[in-house]
């Protein structure tokens, strides 16, 4: 059985907010965000255009779900400087 690759993946949303998810499937993932509300994630709600600004390949589910947390709690201005690739999250949380 072939291992499962977790991505990690921020979206911008039309009201410059910053969403954070992780997923096995990005092009699926995205896809259910901008045009399945029943499957998207309810922060997107009304939020529509959403740009796919910054994903990484973590491996496991469980390094993918520990690294949303923690991208979830930096300030605004951090995620910023992750997705311009000025802050890289190995830096950050090693």
């Amino acid at each position: 059985m072939k291992k499962q690759v977790w991505h990690i993946y921020i979206i911008r949303c039309k009201d410059n907010s910053l969403y954070t998810g992780v997923t096995i499937d990005i092009k699926r993932r995205f896809d259910e965000h901008q045009n399945d509300p029943k499957k998207g994630a309810k922060y997107l709600k009304g939020k529509k255009p959403l740009s796919l600004v910054w994903h990484k390949k973590i491996g496991s589910k469980q390094k993918a779900m520990q690294l949303e947390w923690k991208i979830k709690q930096l300030p605004k201005h951090k995620k910023e400087l992750i997705v311009q690739k000025k802050l890289s999250i190995n830096k950050l949380f090693n």
